[in-house]
């Protein structure tokens, strides 16, 4: 029998469980779903036990159900969903349930730390104050709970939680930490500055790990719980978007994710962390020390197709809509459609902003719409690269994920539009792999997770900037920007239309 690596990824809805072998191969995989709970409009929390539980199910069966020994699981780590608040009291019990990351009640305290703080917030943090990050939490409960606020001694994100629930220790890694927006990112330390500002006791800041740092062992009581050994080892792990870039093999400076789900994001691997964005970009420690990535996001990148199909497709295969797009032509015949439909987030923080469909003509066919969506979608992440290439950014290769890499047309749409050369993976496994990834390196069976890397993740075809191509997206994308500036007033106008004639 050969030794395994078990990677965690703690996602909002699921944890999954996967076993890799020490060439990267998949052995087993097992998952187990949980709760939200969502009291009133924009609350989104869990209970912190059912994650430790949904972990331990997903490894009890790795165990039972697909007989991997026990002895044989060497180490494992963590992929966890950022942000998420636990706090816990001075025997580490937890004392409220965890408020999630897409949990949005906390616009007042966001607006709070700007008034106090300002710009010097941001070159501290290198990130806008979000409502989905934990700070905002923090000063929630602080202002809303006083009674937990006095019990609350520790607080720490949801992996670091089932981790300490694994081995006794607490602790952050980098990752997270800096998804916290507590952290100093150039000194690498927790900011005694905001933690003053704000009356934050710094002895409520876990200790700062590494991703491929040993955490722990695994403790008695945990082992009998879950049928691991004391034997295994529990290391650091990362932050999902962290996780994930490892996991797509986003570990050098040339390289850049281009990921689309629900979501869309624009990921970029940072050597280090002089340059700047102003918050415009998220900047996050990577999961690789002492380096970092930064990222944007485009609210509805895979929505807005899926909306689409939704509306005008509906009986349809999903894959014969996305191919139905290849009848159309570079620039769908002069249709442009922008993705915000539930807003923006990057390069524009805008709530209120609407998407748009621009040019219709009587010639269009629904093809020329479907293409408008996928070159739209890509024309919003092009806009993101604008930021990075303003910024000095060199890099030569997009490593495409999720639903953009499904689509051989999609691929060289990307390509074209980036104009650098797009790859996707021939083994795509999200975080989830990337959590085995640093599992792997932390025992030691590889040097680096660049190294790690070169076993564990595999590239499929080149698509390569077609320079025709190019040229046209180049001058669409010129027309595409125009289009945030001269819709945003009539965007606001048609919401309050909205609220006041349809509510």
């Amino acid at each position: 029998m050969g030794k395994y690596v078990l990677g965690v990824d703690l996602g909002t809805s699921a944890v999954k469980v996967s076993a890799l072998d020490h060439s990267g191969q998949i052995v087993a995989q097992e998952s187990f779903g949980y709760d939200l709970i969502q009291q009133q409009p924009g609350y989104n929390e869990q209970n912190p036990e059912d994650w430790v539980s949904g972990t331990t199910v997903a490894i009890v069966r790795l165990i039972l159900t697909d007989h991997l020994a026990a002895e044989d699981i060497e180490g494992l780590s963590f992929s966890g969903q950022m942000h998420g608040l636990v706090l816990l009291d001075e025997n580490k019990k937890v004392l409220r349930p965890a408020i999630l990351w897409n949990d949005t009640r906390t616009t007042a305290q966001r607006e709070e730390i700007m008034d106090k703080m300002g710009d010097e917030f941001i070159d501290i943090t290198r990130n806008q104050p979000l409502e989905g990050f934990t700070l905002a939490k923090l000063l929630w409960v602080k202002e809303n709970e006083p009674d937990i606020w006095k019990k609350a001694k520790y607080f720490v994100l949801p992996k670091d939680y089932v981790r300490y629930r694994m081995t006794g220790n607490l602790a952050m890694d980098y990752s997270d930490a800096t998804g916290t927006v507590l952290l100093d990112v150039a000194k690498g330390q927790w900011s005694q500055r905001i933690c003053d500002v704000f009356d934050i006791p710094m002895s409520m800041c876990p200790p700062l790990i590494k991703s491929i740092d040993l955490a722990g062992t695994v403790t008695p009581a945990y082992a009998e719980f879950s049928g691991l050994t004391t034997d295994t080892k529990v290391f650091g792990g990362a932050a999902d978007n962290a996780a994930g870039a490892v996991g797509a093999g986003i570990l050098h400076p040339n390289m850049v994710m281009s990921s689309i789900g629900t979501s869309g994001v624009v990921l970029k691997y940072e050597d280090n962390a002089d340059v700047n964005y102003h918050g415009v970009l998220q900047f996050e420690d990577h999961a690789i020390p002492d380096k970092f990535y930064s990222m944007g996001v485009t609210l509805a990148a895979g929505y807005s197709l899926s909306w689409f199909k939704k509306t005008f497709a509906p009986a349809e295969d999903f894959n014969d809509v996305v191919a139905s797009a290849g009848k159309s032509t570079v620039g769908a015949n002069g249709l442009l459609y922008t993705p915000y439909i539930v807003g923006e987030r990057a390069p524009y923080a805008d709530a209120n902003i609407r998407g748009s469909f621009t040019g219709i003509d009587g010639i269009h066919q629904r093809y020329d719409f479907v293409r408008a969506v996928l070159e739209g979608i890509i024309f919003s992440f092009r806009d993101l690269f604008d930021i990075y290439e303003e910024n000095g950014g060199d890099f030569d290769t997009v490593v495409s994920i999720g639903g953009g890499a499904k689509s051989p047309l999609w691929l060289q749409i990307q390509a074209d539009i980036f104009n650098r050369k797009v790859v996707s993976l021939k083994n795509e496994q999200g975080p989830g792999m990337g959590a085995a990834m640093m599992a792997a390196t932390g025992l030691g069976w590889f040097d680096s997770l660049q190294d790690c890397a070169k076993t564990f993740v595999h590239f499929g075809k080149e698509y390569q900037p077609i320079p025709a191509n190019v040229a046209k997206y180049q001058q669409l994308h010129k027309i595409y920007k125009q289009v945030y500036g001269q819709t945003k007033q009539i965007s606001e106008e048609l919401l309050d239309y909205r609220r006041e004639n349809l509510n």
